[in-house]
């Protein structure tokens, strides 16, 4: 069983079919796909999709964490099976969740996520978009919201505590999650004697737009899923 982690973070969940996540696919291959309307999704109402700006890491985590203990009550799911996937905000989510799961998943799979937002802020080129969700600049002591999203809900803090398989995926031209994200976040599994993998797209910004790419894409995100659960 897999829990889906949209990204966006605002935005609808709906059907979908693309060079990256498509839930028929998985689907097909055998997987149960779990993917909840967490806090910022579109068509709940304005406060419901705002929710989630500055609180990265609380209530949507729980939103998270609540569907997949839902899903586990029925007997169909294998709980010692259990994965979380995920790209851009999604693989926030990913990064987030290895700190936090408490043993609930068995393997990761985070594309193009934002691991250390500290040096995320620092690289990206859409600060509107940072400033806005995260709060402001890390250095603003006196901003209470920067300073929760920098330091409390910053999945870099929370790394001693990953124990898990993780398969990590990043774009070589992606400026809005730069690369760096990826290499810290593999780098920390590496060095910590975590089964990862890193899955590097040198041409590919923050999404898969090249057919070839997206074959080799869906074949490393099967077989490490085979690997691992």
């Amino acid at each position: 069983t897999l829990l889906y982690c949209k990204g966006g973070p605002q935005g609808p969940l709906s059907q979908s079919y693309s060079y990256r996540w498509n839930y028929q696919l998985m689907a097909a291959n055998g997987y149960i796909i779990v993917a909840p309307s967490r806090r910022g999704m579109s068509g709940f109402g304005v406060e419901w999709n705002e929710q989630i700006s500055t609180d990265y890491g609380g209530q949507n985590m729980q939103d998270y964490l609540s569907a997949i203990d839902d899903i586990s009550k029925e007997p169909y799911v294998d709980t010692e099976r259990l994965g979380a996937i995920g790209a851009s905000y999604g693989g926030y989510s990913v990064f987030y969740l290895a700190g936090i799961h408490e043993g609930r998943f068995k393997s990761f799979i985070a594309h193009d996520g934002m691991f250390n937002l500290r040096s995320m802020y620092g690289t990206t080129e859409e600060l509107f978009f940072v400033n806005w969700d995260l709060g402001g600049a890390y250095w603003d002591k006196n901003n209470s919201k920067a300073q929760q999203s920098f330091e409390k809900f910053n999945p870099v803090n929370y790394v001693n505590k990953w124990t898990t398989p993780i398969l990590i995926i990043q774009g070589g031209k992606d400026y809005r999650v730069p690369i760096g994200q990826g290499l810290e976040a593999f780098q920390a599994a590496q060095l910590q004697g975590i089964k990862s993998k890193l899955l590097y797209f040198p041409e590919e910004n923050h999404w898969v737009l090249n057919p070839q790419n997206s074959l080799v894409w869906q074949r490393e995100f099967f077989k490490w899923l085979k690997e691992t659960l």
